[in-house]
């Protein structure tokens, strides 16, 4: 993902555990930060609960991931079942989004949801009921495995707190037989080492492949497929004729989309609709739009699941429809109808009331097209991923053309096992220039500068981000979404007639490592090259045995330097050491590739090239020699950076330093070559000569000092001023909620004072409360412990107004509250061991609170 960390990467269908999910809602939400993922749409079926909401929700916030929840309705239509994904919006945090499913009407629905939940769950449980009927004795007879009658309440239990499904008891079954399976394995081992006939073993092998194989898809395909089960009702299929099944189906359940449609919409003002288009053809949706009034806003246009099992054969007919509304193309429209309708004629027997129903469309298409005059139809993509399978690719999605240039290059190998789908939208780059907070002076400094040719945006905070036009999405052949996931290797049952599946031990692989051998042999890889480098081509003993280490200290003190003075140099926390500041990781890798750096500079330029091949030396010509030299170097740096896959700052960055170090070159050629003549050391330019490959690593890591020290003193600050700005802005808006319930109060007073409110104050102003708390404690953490963290809040302090900066204040003060914060130490909110963080808070609080005062009043006085 690109350092921006600009990305359109999304997945609009993902489910968790509540639904048919295997990951939790905090799991998903990490998993999807890992892959890049910043816009998720999580799917609920018909209901959802306020303890799932609340962990979704709080685990995104936490993360910084925009989650949408949709909650996918089943609407009878023509004999069969459409999903509509209701998604309400408008809400100002999380906490209104569970004020709202708290509402009576909300809560009426929801309890219909899970009635509707309970209807749909029969026929996983009559499924069940087969699979104890029949299925398992075919598996005994088969595979001679002695499965159990399945229990239905441990079945239940297996599936909670999800919604029971059918890939729920393909997983619950094979959960079963996986032990079974281990104990006829081992049988087979023995009868497979018992006996020496060739032809037995290779049936005893064949046997046991079969059995590696019995994964909870086989189960799927093999015994619970609707194909294998003709004689077991399924609740999806619909008959409005059937007035007796009508009695048994819950109401939710036999509402049509326009009826569902306009219970929804009187729900709330703020809301999304969006269609999914699984098993629907181009009528179905002209049907369905016209009907809902324009009030269904989104077509999930793609589905991964679906177009993993050859299901989407129906998308390319239904986007040209998409596009044909979209642009109030009024013929294109009427030719759909047209052919849609002469198709549906020609059918044994045609359907009479779809194809009056289209006809009423067709001489009604203005108003077809009035509905989404003013709206788009966008579209929604999504994988449909629960996690459990390995034949889909799994969640996440991202637009090409925001990765940087490294991981687009990856997409297109030929063995790369994720999919390009054939589907494009269209991305826009915006670069917008954003001020930096300045004193006075400077600014003004700034504005005069910034009038010369050229000078436009100096000092200004460059800031890349991409625009998708959702309206303008299509079906190609060769799109520009690509999957995050990819095809993996389908997970066997890990059976093995040799050893023993519980004691195979995995394959050692360098990222298993722990991170002291790994860092080690890191420089070991370094310094071999540079070692038998200086040992076979120096005579004199200190460059032939100590050239490497000069050469690696010079390295490591570099990147020392530059971490500690990135990290706040001498005015850094009196809390953090020098070395915490260190990243060894970061220096090892630069060991790593600065000692085969030796052979390229020492040998091959300066040696072969310049002093054999040209004659070029420092005696001759000293500043071609370090010219090329540094040439060299940078041509080295830039080229690992791009293998490592850095950004192109750094890149350019590194070639460049090792041209302004030139100078810096000769000058310390000069200054060591002046040292010897006055020492009177002979012979000064052989000796020169010897040390002009240290000389001029010197110099292009001064030069890489004072740069990248600066870079990281950059990234330091702008991580920390991101960190803080949300921190306050939480601060900012705990505190505006606690006005609002707290009219006729001073809040601060409250604050300084919570026990004398105790039993005046309602729980949630004491949850803000507390909140306020761990925002200050937040702040006195990142002022004591994060690197840079001091200038960063100075200058956010600096964007606050006047009343802002009191209000921040005053919520620091609430940190001279030792009780009551002590108690929330040691009632666990940061876990059991609260000795050292709670000793941390009660000597730092004082010191840290007359630093802030400090500050902000000599913010307010300039």
């Amino acid at each position: 993902m690109p350092e921006e960390w600009n990305q359109i990467a999304f997945d609009d269908h993902v489910h968790d555990a509540n639904t048919k999910g295997r990951k939790s809602p905090t799991h998903l939400i990490m998993d999807a930060w890992i892959k890049g993922i910043r816009r998720l749409r999580v799917i609920y079926y018909n209901h959802i609960s306020s303890i799932s909401a609340t962990e979704l929700l709080q685990a995104a916030e936490i993360m910084g991931i925009t989650v949408r929840i949709g909650i996918e309705f089943s609407a009878r239509f023509r004999g069969k079942y459409v999903g509509l994904i209701w998604v309400p919006r408008g809400f100002h945090d999380a906490q209104d989004f569970l004020c709202f499913l708290e509402e009576p009407e909300v809560e009426a629905l929801m309890l219909e949801g899970r009635v509707a939940s309970r209807y749909q769950e029969k026929r996983v449980l009559a499924l069940l009921g087969e699979v104890n009927k029949r299925h398992r004795h075919a598996i005994r007879e088969k595979y001679k495995l002695d499965l159990p009658e399945l229990e239905e309440s441990d079945f239940r239990a297996y599936v909670a707190p999800g919604q029971a499904s059918a890939l729920h008891l393909a997983r619950y079954l094979h959960a079963k037989i996986v032990p079974l399976l281990s104990d006829r394995v081992e049988a087979l081992r023995q009868d497979y080492q018992s006996t020496h006939d060739a032809d037995e073993q290779r049936r005893i092998q064949a046997l046991v492949d079969e059995l590696n194989h019995l994964t909870a898809d086989a189960m799927m395909d093999e015994y619970l497929d609707r194909v294998h089960n003709p004689d077991i009702a399924n609740p999806e299929d619909s008959n409005p004729e059937d007035s007796n099944k009508d009695e048994e189906i819950p109401w939710l359940l036999r509402l049509d989309p326009k009826n569902l449609i306009d219970h929804l919409v009187n729900l709330r003002s703020g809301y999304r609709l969006t269609l999914n288009l699984t098993g629907l053809q181009v009528e179905d949706v002209l049907e369905i739009l016209y009907a809902g009034e324009g009030r269904i806003t989104r077509l999930e246009i793609f589905n991964l699941k679906d177009h993993s099992a050859g299901l989407t054969g129906h998308v390319p007919a239904i986007a040209e429809m998409q596009q044909a509304v979209n642009q109030g193309n009024v013929i294109a429209l009427k030719s759909i109808l047209r052919r849609s309708i002469q198709r549906l004629s020609l059918e044994d027997p045609p359907d009479a009331s779809r194809i009056e129903q289209l006809r009423v469309i067709l001489h009604d298409i203005i108003t077809l097209k009035a509905f989404y005059t003013g709206t788009r139809l966008t579209s929604r993509i999504g994988s449909d991923s629960t996690g459990g399978s390995p034949r889909t690719y799994g969640m996440g999605l991202v637009v090409e053309e925001t990765l940087p240039q490294r991981a687009r290059r990856q997409i297109d190998r030929p063995n790369e096992a994720r999919l390009r789908l054939p589907i494009a939208v269209q991305v826009a780059r915006q670069i917008v220039f954003h001020p930096r907070p300045t004193p006075p002076g400077p600014s003004r400094l700034m504005n005069a500068l910034r009038r010369l040719p050229g000078c436009g945006n100096l000092g200004l905070r460059r800031e890349k981000s991409w625009q998708v036009h959702e309206y303008a999405t299509r079906l190609v052949p060769h799109g520009n979404i690509i999957t995050l996931g990819g095809i993996r290797v389908p997970e066997l049952n890990g059976l093995d007639l040799k050893v023993d599946s519980t004691g195979q031990r995995g394959k050692q692989r360098m990222s298993n490592m722990n991170n002291f051998m790994k860092n080690s042999l890191k420089v070991l890889l370094g310094f071999i090259p540079a070692f038998a480098t200086f040992a076979l081509t120096k005579q004199w003993w200190l460059l032939a045995y100590g050239g490497a280490f000069i050469w690696f200290g010079i390295t490591g003190l570099r990147n020392v330097m530059q971490s500690v003075l990135g990290g706040g140099g001498l005015r850094r926390s009196p809390l953090l050491r020098w070395n915490d500041l260190i990243s060894w990781q970061r220096i090892t890798d630069s060991l790593l590739f600065t000692g085969f750096s030796v052979p390229l500079l020492d040998y091959v330029t300066k040696t072969v090239i310049l002093d054999r091949g040209m004659g070029i030396t420092t005696a001759t010509h000293p500043i071609m020699l370090y010219s090329l030299m540094a040439l060299a170097n940078g041509i080295y740096l830039s080229s690992h950076n791009i293998l490592r896959g850095l950004p192109r700052g750094a890149v350019v960055g590194n070639f460049f330093r090792s041209i302004l170090s030139i100078p810096l070159a000769v000058g310390f050629n000069a200054a060591a070559g002046m040292l010897l003549t006055s020492m009177r050391i002979r012979p000064v330019d052989l000796i020169l000569q010897r040390w002009a490959a240290i000389i001029s690593k010197a110099a292009s890591d001064v030069v890489a000092g004072i740069i990248e020290g600066l870079a990281d003193r950059f990234q330091n600050i702008e991580r920390r001023r991101n960190a803080l700005k949300q921190i306050i802005r939480q601060t900012l808006d705990t505190y505006a909620d606690l006005e609002l319930l707290l009219p006729e109060a001073q809040v601060m007073e409250y604050l300084k004072s919570p026990e004398k409110w105790e039993g005046k104050i309602p729980a949630d102003v004491r949850d803000l409360a507390k909140r306020m708390f761990v925002h200050a404690l937040d702040l006195l953490y990142f002022w004591m412990y994060q690197p840079r963290a001091r200038i960063a809040l100075r200058s956010q302090i600096r964007t606050l107004s006047p009343e802002e900066r009191d209000i921040l204040l005053q919520a620091q003060i609430v940190l001279r509250q030792e009780r009551p914060i002590s108690q929330m130490f040691v009632d666990g909110i940061l876990g059991k061991g609260f000795a050292e963080p709670l000793a941390f808070y009660l000597s730092q609080a004082p010191a840290y609170l007359a630093a802030v005062d400090k500050l902000i009043t000599a913010e307010k006085e300039n």
